[in-house]
């Protein structure tokens, strides 16, 4: 004959076990593993060129610049602070935050909000003639055994010329040592 109560207990403690297993397990699986790939690590300086890729309502934007870029990277966030300095017949100074995104070991992808601050309403660089909000995209490869970082992005201004509400966007890349 079957004891329906020692059964019941035996049932109960079993299915107790289960779910206790089951979150367990959960919780090991659902932690982040220290394998993972992570965002290229260093905070960097570098230089490149930047190309306007955009004409202004005058046929005034567009053209290159020099750039001097930094990149100050959180360890312990996916987060960077950037700054560009596009220099030519006008300077424009781009300061950005960023959500870097890892590719893998040496690669991560990023999009950074910020502002386009120019010196001169009067010249252009190839981000317009006037203060404006940006979005900035782009990608840091660090060569592997190497403090050299290759960075490449594209700045798109909005309303970024006096006058009128056109918007500007260049494209820069260069070659950075980390720090």
């Amino acid at each position: 004959m079957i004891n329906r109560k020692r059964l019941t207990a035996r049932s109960g403690w079993l299915g107790a076990w289960a779910l206790s297993a089951a979150i367990g397990i959960g919780f090991i699986f659902s932690t982040a593993s220290t394998a993972s790939a992570q965002a290229a690590y260093g905070s960097y300086i570098g230089i490149g060129g930047s190309f306007g890729v955009t004409d202004g309502p005058n046929d005034d934007g567009g053209g290159g610049a020099g750039v001097i870029a930094v990149r100050y990277k959180f360890l312990e966030l996916p987060m960077s602070i950037r700054a560009q300095a596009l220099i030519g017949d006008s300077t424009a100074f781009v300061p950005t935050v960023s959500y870097d995104v890892p590719i893998n070991w040496q690669t991560d992808a990023y999009i950074g909000i910020g502002a386009a601050i120019q010196d001169s309403d009067e010249n252009s660089s190839p981000l317009g003639n006037q203060t404006s909000f940006v979005i900035q995209p782009g990608v840091d490869y660090s060569f592997p055994y190497s403090n050299l970082v290759l960075f490449g992005n594209a700045i798109i201004a909005f309303d970024a010329y006096k006058n009128s509400n056109d918007t500007a966007a260049s494209i820069q890349g260069g070659l950075g040592v980390r720090f």
